[in-house]
């Protein structure tokens, strides 16, 4: 059985079906900068968004399997797709676990909105959840809440690209329904978009505002190590470890490209490496 300080010590776990979920790491890490982190991306499966919900509770739960085969201390979900269909049963199937999950920030953009019109931009694995519905009807209190489909965002992500004419044009395609909704808030409601915003401002223009849920995940995250007790509370070498059931060396250099500033203002060990789930 470990000790307290080795259990303390353990990484904090984040998976996500390809490389949005470092949107989550960079928050984390910038909140927790003592903490050890284990990011795992199942690019071999890459896109979640249009697969069968019984289809991404299997990816998700093998994904965990392996987490906690390294002996990870707490678990976030940082995919909106895998939260929607699997949340609950890996916190069922993981009750000793603290399991975190992702989830549109319906509730802030509702209650900050000023034109009770709310844009939410989102995968079709998501939106077609019931945990999506559930939100709506609880949170949205009158406003108007418009959704899009990003079909095809995930891709330019994992490709590195994440500006120039062939991903404005496809923003203002997906957008363009929202341009004429009089919304003044929009939710980013897919771990990858965040790496879009700037395209994203410039079609949609200053007067919309983007919300993005990962400074509250970084935040519910230490809330979820004090609450358990798994805090690192000694000083001592920390680590990242970037896994990948992909192409590593693309893998490599997507991570490098989407958290350079973390990863060069870093004094830590930094791995890369490729598994099989």
């Amino acid at each position: 059985m470990l000790t307290e300080d080795a259990s303390n010590s353990r990484a904090i776990g984040i998976f996500d079906s390809g490389v949005g979920g470092l949107s989550v790491w960079r928050e984390i890490v910038t909140r927790l900068p003592e903490e050890s982190t284990l990011y795992l991306a199942d690019q071999a499966h890459v896109p979640y968004g249009d697969r069968p919900p019984e289809e991404i509770v299997r990816l998700t739960v093998a994904a965990v399997s392996w987490l906690l085969q390294q002996r990870v201390k707490l678990i976030v979900i940082a995919c909106n797709t895998a939260s929607a269909a699997a949340l609950e049963s890996l916190r069922s199937r993981w009750p000793a676990i603290p399991i975190i999950g992702m989830e549109p920030a319906i509730k802030p953009a509702s209650q900050r909105t000023r034109t009770g019109h709310v844009g939410v931009l989102a995968t079709p694995g998501t939106l077609r959840a019931e945990r999506f519905q559930h939100l709506v009807e609880r949170y949205a209190n009158g406003v108007h809440v418009h959704t899009v489909m990003g079909t095809g965002l995930v891709h330019f992500v994992e490709q590195r690209q994440l500006e120039g004419p062939e991903v404005e044009s496809c923003l203002q395609r997906i957008l363009a329904p929202l341009n004429t909704a009089n919304i003044d808030h929009l939710v980013l409601g897919c771990t990858h978009f965040p790496f879009l915003s700037d395209t994203i401002r410039r079609v949609l223009g200053d007067g919309v505002k983007l919300v993005d849920p990962a400074p509250a995940i970084a935040r519910r995250t230490k809330f979820m190590l004090e609450q358990h007790q798994l805090q690192k509370k000694q000083a001592g070498p920390s680590a990242w470890r970037f896994v990948t059931t992909g192409d590593l060396s693309r893998f490599q250099k997507t991570v490098q490209q989407l958290v350079a500033d973390h990863l060069e203002n870093n004094d830590r060990p930094v791995h890369f490496q490729r598994v099989h789930i």
